[in-house]
């Protein structure tokens, strides 16, 4: 269900600019103790690229990560520790199997994880001892979390296999899907968590193509102590786009550093998104606490028309892997009502 914040919250919005088998005494936790055309295209060339998955034996099998590097695996179906919970429901929906997550796995995502399946610290502290005492085969991490990226030559120096991607966009996510249903060799699922979704993400796209205007937007991040204004360098923004918004922080890229009130005021955008990051309650706390400071914002066409939007964070924070579609649709319903909502 859409959240659409009431007004006078908007006033405050713009004031500021695989089954895990310990081998140590000090054994993990364990889950139970804690566009048409234009996505076809980009699916092709997902397929087509140098980076493809190539075969090289009967069971072994080459994969490429985000940071061009090649990982070869012996089997086809590794012990793998996944450092996200986003990367380890995507290894879940191409067939494979988890024998270690990251606390995230277990906060954000029902993945319905064996109770035996260990936990090996937190997405931004993965603890090193614990992923090597599971003997993994492969360790996924996220190319755009800093610890991730340190602990990386840790493990390799450890003898680990690692694996590290950065997902931004359905292309990103398909890329990475790529490589893991080659490793389970479950072609069927990459049709059915990729190229089905491709197509339903094509089919709003060339829905929102009809219409005759470009609605404006500004993207906000909140979270505990601040907001900053965003582009399509993350999701939400890069689905704007694809969806034919005109993002206003593209014309005022100061924005991206201090969000500025008179810049805002005078784009005026139709729509106002909002995004939140780390604790939810507390980014719109921080929000409340700037109710009333400026009322000028009272006067913004995205408020007084309810155009301003708290998006999900299932949908438009944690990566949402086979529900990209859903993303692009809940954000077409909004931009383009008359479109989306016709009987």
């Amino acid at each position: 269900m859409k959240q659409i914040l009431p007004i006078f919250l908007a006033l405050a919005l713009l004031l500021t600019g695989c089954t895990a088998v310990s081998t140590t005494e000090s054994a993990s936790q364990t889950v139970s103790q804690v566009d048409s055309s234009s996505q076809a295209g980009a699916l092709e060339g997902v397929s087509e690229s140098a980076s493809q998955p190539e075969s090289t034996g009967e069971t072994a099998i080459t994969i490429t990560d985000s940071t061009g590097a090649q990982i070869t695996l012996d089997t086809r179906a590794p012990r793998m520790v996944a450092a996200y919970s986003s990367f380890a429901e995507s290894w879940l929906l191409a067939g494979g199997e988890l024998c270690g997550v990251t606390q995230d796995a277990l906060e954000e995502r029902d993945l319905g994880l064996p109770e035996d399946t260990a936990v090996v610290g937190t997405v931004k502290e993965p603890n090193a001892e614990e992923i090597i005492a599971l003997e993994p085969d492969l360790v996924i991490l996220a190319q755009d979390i800093a610890a991730q990226a340190d602990i990386r030559d840790v493990l390799e120096n450890a003898g680990l296999a690692c694996a590290t991607f950065q997902v931004d966009t359905f292309e990103d996510y398909a890329f990475m899907m790529e490589q893991f249903t080659a490793i389970t060799g479950r072609e069927d699922l990459y049709q059915q968590n990729v190229t089905q979704v491709g197509e339903q993400i094509g089919d709003v796209q060339e829905k929102a193509s009809l219409s005759s205007t470009r609605p404006s937007v500004l993207l906000i991040r909140a979270f505990s102590s601040g907001i900053k204004a965003k582009t399509d360098d993350e999701l939400a923004g890069a689905i704007l786009k694809d969806l034919g918004a005109h993002n206003i922080a593209d014309d005022h890229p100061s924005m991206l550093e201090d969000l500025s009130m008179e810049e805002v005021i005078a784009a005026d955008p139709d729509y106002i998104f909002v995004t939140t990051m780390g604790d939810e309650q507390k980014a719109l706390d921080y929000l409340n606490g700037l109710i009333g400071e400026n009322p000028a914002w009272s006067e913004l066409s995205a408020v007084k028309e309810d155009r301003y939007v708290v998006l999900p964070k299932d949908l438009f924070h944690y990566k949402p892997n086979n529900r990209w579609g859903e993303s692009y649709q809940y954000l077409g319903e909004i931009l383009y009502p008359e479109l989306f909502h016709e009987e």
